[in-house]
This record gives structure tokens, sequence and C-alpha cells, in this order.
């Protein structure tokens, strides 16, 4: 593949990024799985072998988020938080599908800022808008 890419004249990065995906490792895969389709507005991913409960951006532009199966849990290792920044006046409905997909609100102290968010096992997540920011 790389010698037909070069003889096509396309160079090649050494080093370069092939691809970007967010692993959230969970206990409960379908308990925290919504929350983050909720918020990030991906779709359902049902391809590639390593995204079988994956997610991904439906324009293309976002990483892919898929799930790791955990066996016990691990404190203090392996934790996420995502901001979302999406247009100010879709933040509230993705905060309400959140909630409705089993997250928690942790703070609105710095709405409209951003609200915190989290899924069933407390990985956090902001949906952050352009308003109320210095």
């Amino acid at each position: 593949m790389t010698a037909a890419l070069t003889d096509s004249g396309l160079r090649l990065t050494p080093g370069a990024v092939q691809a970007l995906e967010i692993a959230i490792d969970a206990l409960d895969i379908p308990a925290v799985r919504p929350l983050w389709k909720a918020i990030t507005g991906y779709v359902d991913e049902r391809g590639p072998y390593d995204l079988d409960e994956g997610l991904i951006d439906p324009t293309g532009r976002g990483p892919a988020i898929w799930f790791q199966q955990m066996d016990a849990p691990r404190p203090q290792r392996n934790r996420i938080h995502l901001d979302i920044d999406v247009p100010h006046d879709i933040a509230r409905g993705r905060i309400d599908a959140a909630l409705a997909a089993g997250g928690r609100l942790l703070s609105d102290s710095a709405a409209p800022a951003f609200w915190v968010l989290a899924d069933a096992e407390g990985n956090e997540a902001c949906i952050c808008t352009w308003q109320g920011r210095d």
C-alpha cells in the first residue's frame, strides 16, 4: 500500500496519526453509552471489529468513541472528561437528552458557558457554548 501511494506522488509522513479514537473504560457499557451518544450527537457504529458498540460522528469529522469492558473498578485511573462545544441554541437539547439517557447534572454554576454532566459511572463531560465567557 505504501509503495503504491508513494508511486502515485503522495508523500507519507513517518509517525503521522492514522486514526484517533476515544476509548471509555466501563463496567456497565449499556448504562454509560446512552449519555455519550446523547451529548455528542453521534450515531451507532456497527462495522469495524473494535467498534461493535461504538459511536461515530455522522459528519465524519470527529473521532470515534468506543467502550472497553472493564472487569473491576480502577479508581483514579482512566477517567475521562470531554468538553463538547455546541451552538448555544442546542445546548439545552443536548443536556435534556443526556439526562433522559441516564446522565446526571453535576453543576450548572458556570452556565451558559458550560454545564457539567456525568454518566452512570461518574465519567464527566461538559456541554459548552460561547455564551457567558469573559
